[in-house]
C-alpha cells in the first residue's frame, strides 16, 4: 500500500455526510478536500452535485481549507471550463493527465488547486 494505513492515524476522521454539507459550514478547518468526479465536473450523471463544482460551490471549498490547504478533484475527462472555474474562486492550478493503470489505459485529469 503506498499510504499506509491512514485510517490508523490519529489525525484522520472519517465522517459520513453530505460532502456539500461539510463544505459549506467549514471554515480554515481542511488540510485537503478530494473529490473524485466520476465523468467531469459537469455533473452529468448527478445533477445534484453541480453545486458542489459551480464558483460558489468551489468559493466555499476555498474557504473551507486552511491557508496551505489543497483541493484535489478527479476526472475521466478534461475541462478548460472547471480549470477556470477554479482559478476564479483563488485556486493557484496545477493540472496533471495521468493515466489509469501505471502508466497504461485511458487519460484521466487530477486538478491540485491550492490556496498558498
Amino acid at each position: 500500500m503506498c499510504a499506509g494505513n491512514p485510517l490508523s492515524d490519529s489525525r484522520v476522521e472519517v465522517t459520513i455526510s453530505d460532502v456539500g454539507e461539510l463544505i459549506n459550514r467549514a471554515a480554515d478547518e481542511y488540510d485537503a478536500i478530494i473529490l473524485d468526479v466520476d465523468n467531469g465536473p459537469e455533473g452529468l450523471t448527478h445533477p445534484e452535485n453541480d453545486d458542489l463544482y459551480s464558483l460558489v460551490g468551489l468559493e466555499a471549498a476555498y474557504h473551507a481549507l486552511r491557508k496551505t490547504g489543497v483541493l484535489a478533484v478527479w476526472s475521466a475527462t478534461p475541462a478548460p471550463r472547471f480549470t477556470a472555474l477554479l482559478k476564479r474562486a483563488g485556486f493557484k492550478v496545477e493540472e496533471h493527465r495521468v493515466r489509469a493503470h501505471q502508466g497504461k489505459g485511458s487519460r484521466h485529469v487530477i486538478w491540485v488547486a491550492s490556496r498558498d
